[in-house]
This record gives structure tokens, C-alpha cells and sequence, in this order.
């Protein structure tokens, strides 16, 4: 079976979410993209979930100030 031979360099996480207040919707989407250092020591799966956490909690705390703003 063959194994890829391709190599992670980027990775982009889009992280969206819609709130109904009242009659209205609001739809919130955040995307970043990061560079992955040509260095051995990258631990691949941490980067994922810091970029994660990242994208989520930008979204999140734009959903809260619509929140805060609208109700």
C-alpha cells in the first residue's frame, strides 16, 4: 500500500456559527491560516487544536457581543 510522501506546510481552520435573536439571524465565520516551520520538533495535532481554539474563541466572542448588543 502506498504511504504519502506529501508534507503539511499550512493549516487553515474556518470556524462559523448563527445566532437567531428575536427575528434575526446572525452568522458569524472566522478563518486563519497558519505556516508550519520547516523544523522537526512541530507536534502537527497541538498546532491543530491551538488553531482551533484560536478560530473557535474569535467566533465566540463575536456571537457574545451580538448578544450583548441585540437582547
Amino acid at each position: 500500500m502506498y504511504e504519502s510522501k506529501a508534507k503539511t506546510t499550512r493549516i487553515v481552520a474556518t470556524s462559523r456559527a448563527s445566532i437567531k435573536i428575536k427575528e434575526n439571524f446572525y452568522t458569524i465565520e472566522y478563518s486563519e491560516e497558519r505556516s508550519i516551520p520547516d523544523i522537526e520538533d512541530v507536534d502537527l495535532e497541538a498546532e491543530k487544536k491551538i488553531l482551533w481554539d484560536s478560530a473557535n474563541a474569535t467566533v465566540d466572542d463575536q456571537i457574545q457581543s451580538i448578544v450583548e448588543t441585540f437582547r
